[in-house]
């Protein structure tokens, strides 16, 4: 699929940030705009028109943006995974791997029934780890995972090969970081 040029246009690359020899691929540019963001949450919601989604998680903090603007557009429920210590209930968590260390997600432990509908979204696929503890939550909570998308996939980090057995879309795709 090729780059949809109103979302490619949208996005604000910011050179050296966070550190020299990184282009920041900046989504905040995209959610001001109101056709972009308009076309990014239509593109996404036809690409998960008839999967009959129960469930919308979105990713902290990016993916709520996006995930609950589709859940909403899709008839769908909405779940925050957050950082650790940021949910009230009693949770599950994950812990992935960071450049520098690790992190902790957690989902509220009632927020999926067996056999749920989930579609995960988030704004940008850079190396994968983040959805991939995602992913082991949702199927923790026994939901079955129907899509994963994205807004923007950096492919050269290659995110997709930690997702293998996942549908895995995204609308904007860079080569280069």
């Amino acid at each position: 699929m090729k780059n949809n040029p109103l979302l490619e246009k949208a996005i604000r690359n910011i050179v050296d940030f966070p550190k020299a020899g990184i282009i920041f691929r900046d989504i905040t540019s995209l959610i001001q705009n109101k056709s972009a963001f308009k076309k990014a949450v239509n593109l996404l919601c036809n690409k998960y028109k008839g999967k009959k989604i129960d469930k919308v998680v979105g990713v902290e903090a990016r993916g709520f943006i996006f995930g609950a603007a589709i859940a909403h557009k899709i008839g769908a429920g909405f779940i925050p995974v957050r950082k650790k210590g940021k949910l009230p209930c009693k949770t599950i968590s994950a812990t992935y791997e960071l450049e520098y260390g690790t992190d902790t997600l957690e989902i509220h432990e009632d927020a999926i029934k067996p056999g749920e509908s989930i579609l995960i979204i988030d704004d940008l696929l850079a190396t994968g780890g983040t959805v991939k503890a995602v992913t082991g939550l949702v199927n923790q909570l026994k939901g079955r995972i129907q899509g994963i998308g994205f807004v923007i996939e950096l492919v050269d980090l290659k995110g997709k090969e930690k997702l293998k057995g996942y549908p895995v879309f995204s609308l904007v795709k860079f080569r280069g970081h």
